[in-house]
Order: structure tokens, then C-alpha cells, then sequence
């Protein structure tokens, strides 16, 4: 990581972190207020519930606790609660004032990696949709602002494509924008705008035939065999995608042992570029080696059959530009820098399907960690009480844009259809 990221026990004080917000006025400063008002004063209860959610880790579409909490938590705010909305553990929270108006879509997110847990920080994206649509009902109490703002649970974020799969079923339908944030590395108290990368699983199965390893080999087809060649083929040809791309996979097998020649092995492949364009045709050149050349060949050389399955795709996220520059100036002027470059850049994320659905917005905020996403090092960062402090900031901010987005006719006509 960066030398300039936030590390922990670094000697910032928060008013040396206000400090670094630029100066001028913003729209609405008393909106922004009550906003700012009615999340502190749910700090020790957001603070709770993201440490439930992070010592409770469920992996994707098992996030039955995480569901239980927050639909309760939203429940006890005043919200209208539909539990098991679409999917298991989705869930969709509304408020809403008056007739009409305009409807604010807020996201939480809720799945850990097997393993090692909140090493990508859901606990706090959890929380910071439940802040952002808590201040947005704060406003428009104190307003009297005629809408509606609605927080989805979004389950299966890592590997599930959960967003696009609610995105199918019509969870978007009738949101005149979305709002999210998500925790990484960063320079202290800052957000980035930055995109993502577009991705596309591949799933590759061999058969073959077991055998005495020792005994008998000879009787065998070898399944490992198949699969450990088609990996070594493709590594070759990483030489000749761009560094701008990724490819990587993993194997797994079933009933595996040292002296039985494999039957059965499978290889999960993710592909990922800036642009779903440069996905798609990176997946051709990845399926013309399995279906032509590597993995067919792998499977001829070892007796073996091959089935190839494409698996679920996730889009590049697609920032808003209005929401994006509005967000931008609330952010620098009340909490730190905002860049174009760090945050989920490298990454993936389901919400990208969203973005090229609806004007949506993810910008990433900065936590003070040793290590990564996905690392057990941002598993412990995810829990400490600087990334959640740094959670409520920029919950403030998006919940400021949300409010715009709900009382200004003309900006929304910049953002768009």
C-alpha cells in the first residue's frame, strides 16, 4: 500500500481532520446540519450494530442474523420493513412523507468472505445505508419534505452478484437514484470517486475416471491432471492480456486423496478489465483457449471431459456525474480530499450492474488498516472505532446528496433519467 494511506495509531485528531476540508458554503448547510445532528446521535447504535454484524460473519445469501438486526433496527426508526424481500436475506426499509415526490434508493450491504470474515467491511456498509436513509427521514421530518427514501438489504455482494440478481427481479424499479459507500485504503479522511473493474466468472469442470494411484494409474483419468494444465496454459497467456486486466481462478475438487487418481476437478476463473466491452472480449480469448486449444487439449491428453458454464457478470461502475460533483463538494468542504483514483478501482462490485441502470453513486472512504481488502489485516481495521467514525462521515455526505436529489428539481434534471 501507499506510504500516504492511513495507517493505525497515526496522530490525527478529528479536528485536524475537519481541518482539511476546503473552504465555502454548501447547498442546504441546515439540512446538512440536521443530517449531521440525527447520525451522531445514532453513533452508539449504529457503533453496536456494526460490531454484531462483524463479530457474526455470514458469506454470501447466509446473512440471515445481519437481515434479523437490521430489519429491526430500521423497524424501530420508523421505517416500513419488508423482510425476505425477493431473495432470503434481501430486505427493503421505506419511509415516506406526504403524496408524491421523489424516491432516494440507499444500499447495505451484509456478506463476509468465508475465512476471514469482514475483510471488505460490509459492517460498515451495513450501517452506513442504515445512516444515510436515518438522516435523509431526519430532513425530510424537519422539512417537511414530500418523498420517499428506500434502503435495500443487498445480500451476496462477494461472488453472488446479489444487486444484479435484485436488479432482474425489479428491487431498482421506481428509484430516481441510488446511493452506497464502501471502506479501503486511502489517504486519511478521504473519499474517492474512482470506477471499478467489470468481471465475468467462468466455471470449468473436468471428468474422468478414478484409479489406483500406485497400483493401477494407468487405469485412471486424471481429472487434477486436466485441470492443473489448462491453469498452467493460462497463465501463459496473462502475458499477452493487458495490465490493465485480471484473470485468476482457483480449484476445487470432491473426495480427494492421495492415492485415488481424481475424477472430478473443477476451476472457477474470474476475468475482469476496466469496461464490460473489454471483459467480453477478454472472456472470448479466455473461452478459445479452454474450447479450442488449452483446456480441450488438457482434457484430450488426459482422457478427460470438459464442461464449460459462464457464470454470473458484474458491469464497471458507471459514477453519476451530478451526484458525483455534488457529493465532491460536500465531502471536501465538511471532511477531507476527495481523489479519482483509489477506493474498489482494482476490484468488482455487483452495484456496477446498478449503476448502468439508474443514476447511482459509490464513492469509497478511507479507513486506517494495515493491509487490504480481503486481507485478515482489514478484517480487524473494519472493526475499529476510526473506520467507523470515518463511516458516519461520509454517510453525512451521501445522505446530503440524497436530499438534494429529493428537494432540487433542477439538479436532478442534471442527473438524469
Amino acid at each position: 500500500m501507499s506510504t500516504n494511506f492511513w495507517q493505525p495509531g497515526q496522530d490525527l485528531r478529528p479536528d485536524r481532520a475537519h481541518n482539511t476540508g476546503t473552504a465555502g458554503a454548501i447547498h442546504r448547510p441546515d439540512a446538512y446540519e440536521v443530517i449531521r445532528t440525527a447520525i451522531q446521535a445514532l453513533d452508539h447504535e449504529l457503533l453496536a450494530l456494526s460490531q454484531d454484524i462483524h463479530e457474526h460473519p455470514e458469506t454470501r445469501f447466509e446473512e440471515h442474523r445481519a437481515h434479523d438486526v437490521l430489519t429491526a433496527f430500521m423497524e424501530k426508526h420508523g421505517f416500513q420493513v419488508t423482510r425476505h424481500y425477493l431473495l432470503d436475506t434481501a430486505w427493503v426499509a421505506k419511509y415516506t412523507r406526504g403524496t408524491g415526490g421523489r424516491t432516494l434508493g440507499v444500499n447495505s450491504e451484509m456478506d463476509a468472505l468465508p475465512g476471514i470474515g469482514h475483510a471488505c467491511g460490509h459492517n460498515l456498509i451495513a450501517i452506513a445505508g442504515v445512516a444515510v436513509a436515518c438522516g435523509v427521514k431526519a430532513a425530510m421530518e424537519k422539512f417537511d419534505i414530500v418523498g420517499s427514501v428506500v434502503l435495500l438489504g443487498t445480500p451476496g455482494e462477494e461472488g453472488g452478484a446479489g444487486k444484479a440478481i435484485l436488479l432482474e427481479k425489479g428491487a431498482y424499479q421506481g428509484l430516481d437514484a441510488c446511493l452506497m459507500c464502501h471502506p479501503a485504503p486511502g489517504p486519511p479522511y478521504s473519499a474517492s470517486l474512482s470506477g471499478c473493474l467489470a468481471r465475468q466468472r467462468i466455471d470449468v469442470e473436468f471428468f474422468g475416471h478414478t484409479a489406483h494411484a500406485a497400483l493401477s494409474p494407468w487405469e485412471g483419468q486424471n481429472a487434477l491432471d486436466a485441470a492443473v494444465l489448462a491453469y498452467t496454459n493460462i497463465s501463459v497467456l496473462r502475458q499477452q492480456l493487458k495490465p490493465t486486466h485480471r484473470v485468476h481462478g482457483i480449484f476445487e475438487g470432491k473426495d480427494w486423496t492421495p492415492n485415488i487418481i481424481p475424477d472430478y476437478a473443477k476451476m472457477i476463473w474470474y476475468v475482469r478489465a476496466p469496461t464490460r466491452p473489454e471483459v467480453d472480449a477478454a472472456v472470448k480469448r479466455i473461452k478459445a483457449c479452454f474450447e479450442r486449444v488449452y483446456i480441450s487439449g488438457a482434457a484430450l491428453a488426459t482422457g478427460c471431459r470438459a464442461h464449460i458454464e459462464m457464470g454470473n457478470g458484474t458491469f464497471e461502475l458507471r459514477q453519476n456525474k451530478a451526484l458525483s460533483d455534488e457529493f465532491a463538494d460536500i465531502f471536501s468542504k465538511t471532511v477531507g480530499p476527495v481523489d479519482y483514483e483509489h477506493g474498489i478501482s482494482r476490484a468488482s462490485t455487483d452495484f456496477g450492474n446498478v449503476t448502468y441502470a439508474i443514476p447511482a453513486l459509490h464513492p469509497s472512504f478511507a479507513i486506517p488498516t494495515r493491509g487490504g481488502n480481503h486481507t485478515v489485516a482489514f478484517t480487524e481495521a473494519a472493526a475499529g472505532k476510526e473506520a467507523h467514525e470515518a463511516c458516519l462521515h461520509v454517510s453525512v455526505a451521501l445522505a446530503a446528496t440524497g436530499v438534494r436529489v429529493l428537494t432540487d428539481g433542477g439538479f436532478l434534471e442534471k442527473v438524469g433519467p
